[in-house]
């Protein structure tokens, strides 16, 4: 993290760009550059992209090739191995089916037919994981040649246009304060002001929202050239001021001190009218209501400017209402190029900086009718991507969940690196940064994190086609979302096609523009009739009968848009690509209550079911995805599926309450000693693999831990969503994951301890007590028959005895849930579980005794 006293003398430069910025490689090649060099290497990688680079330099330099990213690979001392083991385990899996099927000897032998299927299928999953992670591929933007080639002397740019679009749901669900602070990094970012655009998809229909967006205008006149003028990181204002601390005196400028104290006092105050805007908004309607309606009359909801409210009211009416309310489309702050009409500008005067302008800021609310499907965040997507079409029409867009911030100023210059990079730029429809979080516990008990799939399965994918979208932090291009083939593949005179895009002539011809990437330097006159045509378009029945949600646009009828709208796009032939940085591009929030981190899968995982049996399926869709992509596809469809054998192999210890011995398979020391070699030949490829992603072994770890509690519980309730789904029509209600917190100031992480009981974590707590009797049972059962057991029968008992132990371990998270608060102190747990197995035992050899009136010692 920066600190927030830069050096004494620090400014802003007129192009944008930091004078000291985390990202050395902006100051041009020098040392700086061969610092992030190496830090993008590290230990296990190696740059392959040399023989472009000296060709580029060969034909007059590389300023004339702008190539504006690197390219790097595994060393080929871990790569190599890497491959041979996945072969050599793969070679070991078949000869272990072999094995078993010649050898089906079994105590039940409908249990060994059930295992049989479900190694297979461990077998199949595990492949399809496996396949595509064969060339891992590290890229990382190169932003001093960016600077090159496209900030002009003159202060000016010749970088393409981004919208950015935010979305939220529910002012109460996703708190307003993460929400404004997502805009405010936002409005604060390294990127020329005048080719930058902020749209606030408010699907609530809130005053609310819309009047903390002008608390915003108000306060980012002030916030934003504080960043831009001492470099400022992060530039959402609560994780700067919360993460940061404040500055002592003789360690910076005193004009520093002065301009740091101003602005956090400007934001408490910030915070406080955020805080009242509920109740001041009441208070103003309540005094319009007197004084304008009759007995009778509803009670409207009043904005500052004396009208109604044409969206929710606090007192919902049937047409004011959450879920029916017209369209709305507000420009909040106007194009820097059309001056900004800033309140109480005085108090709020210039901090000082360089370039005081803001970006463009509108606030947009499509309409919302009973009587239509508005398809969910993918519905709110294409109505602000229509709504920014008409406004300002920028080639390229990029999407933040709500409770995300821009944590790295140059992070959109990343992105814009690939998109416009000479090699396969043209190319690429769209770029994805890894997801973080800056609000998980320090151990990250339920893997929120989750560095195997972001640093590694990511990376892998890199390698092919390009990573998946994954919902937020990604910026299109504009074309590919539009649903148009990319420029290899597309054909000549593409027209703008009303059976297509709908019938609005204004945006018809915007996507006539887009398709020659023409761009004006400011939005077109804000008249009434074009208000009229802006909010047309948000209207919720503007896709009816045309392509948005199909071909067009992000992808509806599916729980997440994000995976199926990329597999469209690379099914086009489109390429997508995987932005890493050494200091974070974004952080978000993630829910670390167990119950709330569970709904999170559940829809995520039941989405992916929904992709596999619909049309979209990676079988038969995506007429140009390359094999390996397809397989990646498959794998992120079906997974889900594996926790049905997981759940089985968990509840089989019950089996230690039979009396007598009961055998998967014969012989079972041999088939143990198969299955552990196996398993350990897995985690032995996992420790390559973290090697190469840069994970941690406690990453690793948590991501086992966090599949077995999921596989148990999310999953298992996501495939049985799909099955109602396919038999009733009517599947389960996915609904927004609250990012509301357990009101504990004392305690940042009390929503962790924070056990909420819900019926899908009724299969783990049967695992658990399964598993903790099993072990009882057997302690109990070593004391009764230890002296009979025959050498055989006690390594039989070990062995058993160790699959236990290991689903204990990997179920520890889990158990900590069920402890609460009482879970501060782990100790406690590592004491009562063997107090438990004892317990448990005891009893055994009791009813033993008090069956057989044998006494066992």
């Amino acid at each position: 993290m920066a600190s927030p006293a830069p050096e004494a003398g620090a400014v802003y430069p007129a192009n944008g760009g930091l004078t000291d910025p985390l990202l050395a490689t902006v100051n041009g090649h020098g040392a700086a550059n061969k610092k992030a060099d190496h830090a993008a290497k590290g230990k296990y990688w190696v740059a392959s992209d040399k023989a472009e680079r000296r060709a580029a330099k060969e034909s007059g330099g590389e300023d004339g090739g702008a190539l504006l990213f690197r390219r790097y690979k595994v060393k080929g001392a871990l790569l190599q191995p890497y491959r041979l083991l996945i072969i050599v385990r793969l070679i070991a899996v078949l000869l272990f089916f072999a094995w078993r099927i010649g050898h089906n000897k079994s105590d039940i032998m409908w249990f060994w037919t059930m295992s049989i299927v479900g190694d297979v299928w461990f077998g199949f999953s595990w492949l399809l994981n496996q396949l595509p992670k064969f060339n891992p591929i590290k890229t990382v933007p190169d932003l001093a040649a960016l600077k090159r080639h496209f900030d002009l002397p003159d202060g000016t740019s010749r970088l393409p246009g981004i919208d950015v679009f935010v979305t939220t749901a529910d002012p109460i669900d996703e708190p307003i304060l993460y929400t404004m602070n997502c805009v405010l990094s936002i409005l604060a970012v390294d990127y020329p002001v005048d080719r930058l655009a902020c749209y606030l998809s408010d699907d609530s229909g809130a005053l609310v929202l819309y009047e903390a967006l002008v608390e915003v205008g108000k306060f980012a006149p002030l916030w934003v050239p504080f960043c831009r003028k001492y470099g400022i990181e992060p530039r959402a204002p609560e994780s700067y001021f919360d993460m940061v601390a404040p500055p002592q005196a003789g360690r910076a400028s005193q004009e520093f001190l002065n301009d740091y104290r101003r602005v956090q006092m400007e934001y408490d105050e910030f915070k406080v009218r955020l805080e009242k805007l509920p109740d001041t908004i009441r208070k103003r309607s309540d005094m319009y209501n007197s004084m304008t309606t009759v007995e009778g009359d509803a009670k409207a909801t009043w904005m500052a400017n004396g009208t109604q409210w044409p969206g929710t009211w606090i007192d919902p009416t049937e047409t004011h209402r959450k879920g029916h309310h017209d369209p709305i489309a507000k420009v909040v702050l106007d194009h820097p190029n059309c001056g900004h009409s800033q309140p109480n500008a005085e108090r709020n005067s210039s901090i000082g900086a360089t370039d005081e302008r803001l970006p463009m800021l509108v606030y947009v609310s499509r309409e919302k009718n009973p009587g239509y499907d508005h398809n969910k965040k993918a519905g709110a997507l294409n109505a602000q991507l229509r709504a920014s079409a008409l406004l300002t029409n920028a080639q390229l867009i990029i999407n933040f969940d709500c409770d995300h911030y821009i944590n790295n100023s140059q992070a959109l210059r990343s992105a814009v690196c690939f998109m416009l990079d000479q090699r396969d730029g043209d190319n690429t429809a769209f770029v994805q940064f890894p997801q973080r979080f800056d609000n998980v516990d320090p151990t990250d008990r339920y893997g929120n994190h989750n560095r195997v799939f972001f640093d590694g399965t990511m990376l892998a994918l890199n390698g092919l086609q390009g990573p998946s979208y994954l919902g937020t932090g990604c910026m299109f291009r504009r074309l590919a979302l539009y649903g148009i083939d990319p420029p290899h593949c597309r054909a000549e005179n593409v027209t703008a096609e009303a059976s297509k895009f709908g019938n609005s002539t204004l945006f018809l011809d915007s996507v006539s523009k887009a398709l020659k990437q023409e761009r004006s330097t400011a939005p077109p006159p804000l008249d009434d009739t074009f208000l009229a045509e802006l909010e047309r378009v948000v209207t919720c029945s503007f896709d009816k009968g045309t392509d948005w949600g199909k071909g067009t646009g992000y992808i509806y009828d599916i729980a997440t848009e994000d995976i199926v709208t990329g597999f469209r796009i690379h099914g086009q032939g489109w390429r997508s690509m995987y932005c890493t940085m050494e200091h974070d591009a974004f952080c978000g929030i993630a829910p670390i209550n167990l119950t709330e981190r569970l709904h999170q899968i559940v829809r995520w995982s039941g989405g992916s079911l929904e992709m596999f049996f619909s049309h979209n399926n990676p079988f038969i869709g995506g007429r140009r995805i390359q094999p390996l992509q397809r397989v990646s596809y498959l794998n992120m469809t079906i997974y889900p599926v594996t926790s049905i054998f997981i759940l089985i192999y968990s509840l089989s210890p019950v089996m230690w309450l039979i009396p007598d011995e009961v055998y998967i398979q014969r012989p079972f020391t041999r088939y143990v000693v198969y299955l552990l070699v196996i398993i350990v030949m897995i985690h032995m490829i996992g420790w390559l693999e973290i090697k190469w992603a840069g994970v941690t072994w406690l990453d690793y770890w948590r991501n086992e831990q966090f599949f077995m509690i999921g596989s148990t519980s999310a999953y298992p309730a996501a495939v049985l969503h799909m099955a109602v789904n396919l038999l009733t029509k009517k599947g389960i209600h996915f609904r927004v994951t609250s990012k509301q917190t357990t009101a504990d100031n004392n305690d940042k992480f009390a929503d962790l301890y924070d056990f909420r009981w819900v019926p899908m974590l009724i299969p783990t707590m049967a695992v658990l007590i399964c598993n903790v009797g099993a072990i009882g049972v057997a302690l109990g059962k070593t004391a009764v028959y230890i002296g009979t057991w025959t050498a055989a029968k006690k390594m039989h008992a070990a062995l058993g005895l160790l699959f236990n132990i290991w689903i204990m371990f990997l179920l520890y998270p889990f158990a900590l849930a069920v402890m609460g608060r009482w879970a501060k102190r782990p100790i406690i747990l590592v004491v009562l579980l063997p107090v438990l197995f004892l317990l448990v035992a005891l009893m055994y050899v009791g009813v033993h005794i008090l069956l057989s009136g044998v006494t066992p010692f």
